[in-house]
């Protein structure tokens, strides 16, 4: 079946009024998650004294539910309309932020509880990640793919723009857990937005096969793909090492860095203007040089990125300026990698396997997120903080040894790629 929507939209997407409703829901949600990012880990460390592995724990179970992103897929396949799933997922995600406040309030929040707010929560992400693949493609056309990745990462490299600097500004006003209210709120106006919402729903998978039979054809699929085996080995790479060091990078700046809540926010905020720039410079830039030529340099300089981090010493403003700096070269590559590897998996996947082959892909890909955050964890404990984010930068470089010989190198037009014959 074809992945094009029934009537073509606008030239621009700006002047699509469906994307723009999905972008505002995406925005304001995106806006959120950089409070909640902050704020959890901070709560960890600020309040309840987390060690080291502790956080990397935390983090770990942030990424923990990606392990069965192939069977919460495989099932969102089985439904024909994937918009309600959507809005139950960020419905479920604000009832569990709004469990933290009141934690707080009634003073009996754990470590526990932070445990379990971030598996039940990144639970119900998958669910909505999943079933976003397949509403994706009939939101827009094959041909307005890069545009409309361009324009979402834009928007949420955004977010990591303002949400860092405006969290941290409200947990040092309000404290963390109750900053943590303003997230809830941004998933209820996502709900909100997406219900309003008329894409028609696609074909269900409704065959009569097991969910376990369905489960491993997505997986063979994805394995024997020549495109999506290669990224999904070169962003498995990147996803881990880059987790090592990111799941110790705001304990790092505050216990290391001795920088105050605010200023790690504010930093951050400016770095993370590289992932706007980035990603309005992602489409041009794979136009010029290919998709495949970019997508191998992106994965080069992010992870590298790093390991700037990990060398700041001196006053407070230059600890402050070399962080964001480390975040705004590592927010360019990052969008630089993203926008043209998910516009490309979105052209050679089949629609009616979407969820399931992105369930596949997250459970490999973001599974090893949890592994590599504990393997940050514990490598800080006994290596060092700082030691352990070197590694995170040099390992992170292997990624781009799997896309050496495939075909996404050599790819230069997205427009090109067609799913195989089934």
């Amino acid at each position: 079946m074809s992945s094009t929507v029934p009537q073509a939209p606008p030239a621009s997407l700006w002047r699509d009024r469906r994307f723009r409703t999905f972008w505002s829901a995406q925005g304001v949600s995106e806006f959120g998650d950089r409070i909640s990012e902050l704020a959890l880990p901070l709560i960890a460390v600020t309040l309840l004294n987390a060690s080291p592995s502790q956080v990397g724990f935390l983090t770990a179970a942030v990424w923990l539910p990606n392990l069965a992103s192939l069977f919460i897929g495989t099932w969102v396949d089985r439904h024909r309309d994937k918009r309600p799933l959507m809005i139950a997922a960020d419905l479920s995600r604000t009832v569990l932020l709004l469990s933290l406040p009141a934690a707080y309030w009634l003073d009996i929040m754990t470590l526990g509880h932070l445990y379990a707010i971030a598996i039940l929560a990144g639970s119900a992400h998958v669910v909505f990640n999943t079933a976003y693949a397949s509403f994706f493609v009939r939101l827009v056309r094959r041909d307005q793919f890069l545009e409309a990745n361009s324009k979402l990462s834009a928007t949420r490299s955004m977010s990591f723009m303002a949400g860092p600097a405006v969290g941290g500004l409200l947990i040092q006003w309000l404290t963390a857990p109750i900053a943590v209210l303003v997230d809830a709120l941004s998933f209820v106006f996502s709900a909100v937005q997406v219900s309003r919402l008329k894409v028609p729903p696609g074909d269900a998978d409704g065959g009569e096969e097991s969910l376990l039979f369905r489960a491993r054809a997505g997986m063979g699929y994805l394995l024997r793909h020549p495109y999506l085996r290669a990224s999904l080995g070169c962003a498995t790479t990147v996803n881990f090492f880059n987790m090592v060091g990111m799941a110790l990078l705001v304990l790092f700046a505050s216990r290391n860095l001795e920088l105050s809540a605010g200023t790690i926010g504010l930093a951050l905020g400016i770095g993370a203007t590289g992932g706007l720039i980035g990603a309005l410079a992602a489409k041009p830039l794979a136009e010029a040089l290919g998709a495949g030529r970019l997508i191998a340099i992106g994965s080069v300089v992010f992870p590298a990125s790093l390991g700037l981090v990990a060398l700041a010493d001196g006053p407070v403003w230059l600890r402050a300026g070399i962080l964001a700096a480390a975040e705004f070269v590592g927010a360019f590559a990052v969008m630089c990698f993203d926008v043209p590897l998910n516009s490309l998996q979105s052209a050679v996947i089949h629609d009616h396997m979407r969820s399931r082959v992105v369930g596949a892909f997250s459970s490999i890909n973001y599974g090893v997120r949890p592994l590599g955050a504990v393997v940050g964890g514990l490598l800080g404990t006994w290596l060092g903080v700082r030691e352990t984010l070197l590694i995170s930068a040099a390992g992170g470089l292997l990624a781009v040894l799997w896309l050496l010989g495939s075909p996404i190198i050599r790819t230069r037009d997205l427009a090109d790629l067609q799913p195989p014959e089934q």
